[in-house]
């Protein structure tokens, strides 16, 4: 048997990229490769593991200018700002039509907020894309409050950022789930108390929700 919701959740905290906004982290590796990065960009960059400027990025610590720098140090002299923004932006596939039909049943029994790990060069790519969704709605409405790590200085799977949805929502971890594609992030929500499910390729969102 499948696993289902529990009973006692009142509120769901919902990662973007990889549960709900589709994205394919190989596309983007490829697309570096494409402008001339060599083959070991696999090795700073992946759904996995990362390089620290990367993090610091989606904390909002550096500067797009100054990721984009970091970057150019395995590109080729000549990559413009333009090339590394179109081959970073790349992994970003949509928003599926289903996903806001999700939301919105949800949103009829839960308190939904949005926590995302992204940066500044994906943001505004990202809102742009689902911007049209919904009838020219977009996506806000469906959540209570959406947070961006970029946006608040920290990320996930910091346990700090789990309180900060928590503390400034009222919302106990006892009855907040929160759902996410990578392993690190559910098992720093689980470090902060709240029930998880870790959204492989086999889960289903309709199906565990009922």
């Amino acid at each position: 048997m499948r696993e289902k919701v529990s009973k006692n959740i009142t509120s769901v905290i919902f990662d973007l990229g990889g549960v709900l906004f589709d994205i394919d982290y190989s596309l983007t590796q490829r697309a570096f490769i494409g402008i001339g990065a060599t083959e070991n960009f696999y090795n700073i960059y992946s759904q996995h593991k990362q390089e620290g400027f990367f993090d610091d990025f989606e904390k909002g610590t550096i500067s797009a200018n100054e990721f984009r720098k970091q970057v150019k140090q395995w590109l080729p002299l000549s990559t413009s700002d333009v090339q590394v923004d179109k081959a970073w932006n790349a992994m970003l596939l949509g928003f599926p039509a289903s996903k806001i039909e999700l939301l919105k049943r949800l949103g009829k029994k839960y308190r939904l907020f949005l926590l995302s790990n992204t940066n500044e060069i994906h943001l505004p790519e990202v809102i742009n894309m689902m911007a049209h969704l919904d009838g020219n709605k977009g996506i806000g409405h469906l959540f209570e409050k959406h947070y961006y790590s970029c946006r608040i200085g920290m990320r996930k799977p910091d346990k700090e950022i789990f309180d900060k949805v928590c503390s400034e929502n009222s919302l106990s971890p006892y009855n907040t789930l929160f759902i996410d594609d990578l392993l690190q992030n559910v098992e720093g929500a689980k470090i902060a108390g709240l029930n998880i499910l870790h959204c492989t390729p086999s889960v289903k969102l309709e199906e565990y929700f009922g």
